[in-house]
């Protein structure tokens, strides 16, 4: 299995997979068919949009409930209109650096985010780290299980890697005290 789909798979299920309903979703940065392919996958979502950072700024107020960024740099103002456009109980999930790799853009990623988010945790598959964030809803503890197990034609997400993919080895889980909003 290539890692791409790991990635496509895991950016578009934790999120949505987490979101009690969400019916406004943004997919921006660089996509592929096969991530429009498993955002397809999530029948109850009305509406899926796929554009770049520019989209975001020419959205109404309040109005989206997941942003997923798949390769864009996350700063202050990039922030700043995500929170515009993000209902209350909205989430974002956003690619970052891996742990082992760039451990300080990481921290930095979730530090940003940990301000603005009552929840900011890393997630990790194969080679890859992300960043989910949101002011209501947990990774782990509001995981639909329902809509989870009944994804057809999967190669890399399930409700068990989901919860799994939020753990980390001792030595990581001691670096992100502090830092990760649990």
């Amino acid at each position: 299995m290539k890692d791409n789909n790991a990635f496509n798979e895991m950016m578009v299920h934790i999120p949505l997979c987490t979101h009690k309903e969400a019916s406004n979703v943004l997919i921006i940065g660089t996509t592929n068919e096969d991530m429009k392919a498993q955002a397809a996958k999530h029948s109850k979502t009305s509406n899926i949009e796929f554009g770049d950072a520019s989209f975001l700024t020419s959205k109404n107020e309040k109005n989206i409930d997941v942003i997923i960024l798949t390769d864009v740099k996350i700063d202050e103002l990039l922030l700043a209109n995500i929170e515009r456009i993000l209902k209350d109980d909205g989430l974002i999930a956003f690619a970052s650096k891996a742990f082992s790799k760039d451990e300080e853009q990481l921290f930095d990623d979730l530090k940003l985010v940990g301000s603005k988010f009552w929840i900011a945790m890393p997630f990790k598959f194969g080679h890859n780290t992300s960043i989910i964030a949101s002011k209501k809803y947990h990774p782990t503890a509001d995981l639909n299980l329902q809509r989870a197990d009944l994804l057809d034609d999967l190669d890399y997400y399930s409700a068990e890697i989901h919860n799994a993919s939020f753990v980390f080895p001792a030595h990581e889980f001691r670096a992100l005290t502090g830092i990760a909003k649990r």
